[in-house]
């Protein structure tokens, strides 16, 4: 059996790579920067000449997203990938639920409690529908 912080650093692996094939696929040149504790995940060469980047946060089940080391909220050239697989990790044949959602558009997502932050995902279901596989809005 797998220990939890090995799973849980698998699904961080697991959810940044898995971003940037879909980017790769959809023909967006993407880099993966390197680290442990980094705010900037992919950076992204826009076919205009300009940039942005990416924050990753995947889980493995329905959860919400630990949001405790997220710092940028107000640039709209920053984006927060927000990846679940659904309880369904282990199987490579499903594809993980995917919201796009700009970093100056978060805030109304997160939920502070008493010793943590979250993206909060019922939140996110419920008033998130223009930001599920909005991949486009990268390209631009």
């Amino acid at each position: 059996m797998m220990k939890k912080s090995r799973l849980s650093y698998n699904t961080n692996l697991a959810s940044e790579f898995w971003v940037l094939s879909a980017l790769y696929r959809l023909g967006v040149e993407a880099q993966l920067t390197l680290g442990n504790k980094k705010s900037v995940d992919i950076r992204i060469l826009r076919e205009s000449g300009g940039s942005c980047t990416i924050d990753v946060k995947g889980v493995a089940g329905p959860y919400d997203w630990p949001a405790d080391n997220i710092k940028i909220l107000d640039k709209p050239t920053h984006f927060y990938i927000l990846l679940s697989f659904e309880g369904k990790i282990s199987d490579p044949l499903v594809s993980p639920s995917v919201w796009i959602i700009p970093s100056d558009k978060l805030t109304p997502f997160l939920k502070q409690f008493k010793t943590r932050k979250d993206v909060y995902r019922a939140l996110v279901k419920k008033d998130g529908d223009k930001f599920k596989n909005a991949w486009g809005q990268l390209k631009d």
